[in-house]
């Protein structure tokens, strides 16, 4: 993981800080105690942490100094924040196994699990993940569990199975709840539906979540046609109405979130070497990576296309391992905090339901990275700004004032 070592001297001092790069890395400092808690951090700029960590004790300062105590400096130059901070999960995760987490302060992931290993499946917001292979989904990861909450609630009111978290025992006798009364739940808890009816319905819901709610948005258009076909206008026009309403919670739906076991990507990552990009990839929701991709083909390999250059790249991963329920959460926890922050480094690209990466796009979000220009999704925004399909960012119209001001 950390590919450079040097011994460290403290009467050497300045010539081991020349030969170290002021660049972004993740690092870590051994004494020669093996025994020794060893210190691991990262830093936008190695040369002057080290300085600052290693170089001479000024007088009357409570900064934290190594100097007397460090024997060698173990280092990897990263080229993105994204990088940096699985390499620091990753040398933290092997140096510390008992207390890592609580180093890196995990927050973990919101997702939606449809509990299918219930007699009544039901579905419930969780940053627990259990196995994978399991007969429960896991549907994420969300921004935050506001966000999971309102998604799963304004969508299940399209639905009918239930909304209670007790194990049922079906009986005549018990009243129900306000859900069967308004007609939003079938109700197995008094037996108000077959086993087989709510079997069907609890499938519609499962088929809403893998396919991000185009199932249900077809299964309405379909619905609306044939009525249209059969002259039942008012029926087609309340349908229609439903169709109307399910929008804007679509819209809800970021476009990361993916039944877990179907979660696959490639992140594109600024690199430290000339000319490349970092590739790391997605699978089932943990991270593999990094991988460094060359711009400029070797002489070998200057009659292939691009495309054919990143495929052979992704074929060198190692293959994929499933990883521990604690582990998944964890990368998932680092993807979430990437992916969601406002202004992120780097690109990502999902496998469609087939198992297929969008290549064209890929080759394109490549030059992007390499260039430093703005993701995919930026420019689409701005477009859309453009047609007038939507407003500024209020930060970006606070900035055009001030120029038009000036």
């Amino acid at each position: 993981m950390l590919t450079e070592r040097v011994e460290f001297a403290a009467e050497r001092d300045a010539e081991i800080f020349a030969a170290i790069p002021a660049a972004p890395a993740v690092f870590l400092l051994r004494g020669e105690d093996a025994q020794a808690e060893p210190y691991v951090s990262k830093t936008a700029n190695l040369r002057r942490r080290l300085q600052r960590l290693l170089g001479p004790v000024e007088e009357r300062t409570k900064k934290l100094n190594l100097r007397d105590r460090v024997r060698s400096i173990e280092y990897a130059p990263t080229g993105s924040d994204f990088e940096s901070g699985f390499l620091l999960y990753k040398v933290l995760r092997e140096t510390f196994p008992k207390t890592y987490g609580n180093r890196m302060r995990f927050r973990f992931a919101p997702l939606i699990k449809l509990h299918l290993e219930n007699q009544f499946p039901r579905a419930s917001i969780t940053t627990r993940v259990g196995r994978l292979k399991g007969h429960n989904l896991y549907y994420g990861p969300f921004q935050s569990r506001t966000a999971a909450e309102k998604f799963m609630n304004d969508s299940l009111d399209f639905f009918k199975i239930r909304r209670c978290v007790d194990d049922l025992h079906p009986d005549p006798q018990f009243p129900g709840c306000i859900y069967s009364e308004m007609k939003m739940c079938l109700a197995p808890c008094f037996k108000g539906c077959t086993d087989d009816e709510y079997s069907a319905e609890v499938n519609r819901v499962q088929a809403y979540f893998d396919s991000g709610g185009e199932s249900l948005s077809r299964e309405f258009s379909a619905q609306r046609d044939a009525a249209s076909a059969s002259l039942a206008f008012e029926d087609a026009a309340a349908i229609h109405v439903r169709l109307e309403k399910l929008k804007p919670i679509l819209g809800q739906f970021p476009e990361i979130v993916r039944r877990l076991d179907r979660l696959s990507a490639l992140i594109i990552q600024p690199s430290h070497l000339p000319d490349s990009v970092t590739f790391f990839r997605i699978d089932s929701g943990a991270i593999f990576g990094p991988v460094a991709f060359c711009i400029q083909p070797a002489e070998h390999m200057k009659s292939q296309s691009m495309e054919s250059r990143v495929l052979a790249v992704l074929d060198s991963f190692p293959p994929a391992k499933a990883c521990p329920a604690l582990e998944t959460m964890e990368h998932l926890a680092i993807l979430r905090r990437w992916y969601y922050r406002g202004r992120r480094t780097g690109e990502i690209f999902l496998e469609d339901d087939k198992g297929v990466l969008p290549m064209r796009r890929i080759v394109r979000g490549i030059a992007r990275v390499l260039r430093g220009e703005r993701p995919e999704e930026d420019l689409l925004e701005q477009a859309k700004v453009r047609e007038g399909i939507m407003e500024f960012p209020t930060e970006t119209k606070e900035a055009e004032q001030e120029g038009k001001s000036q």
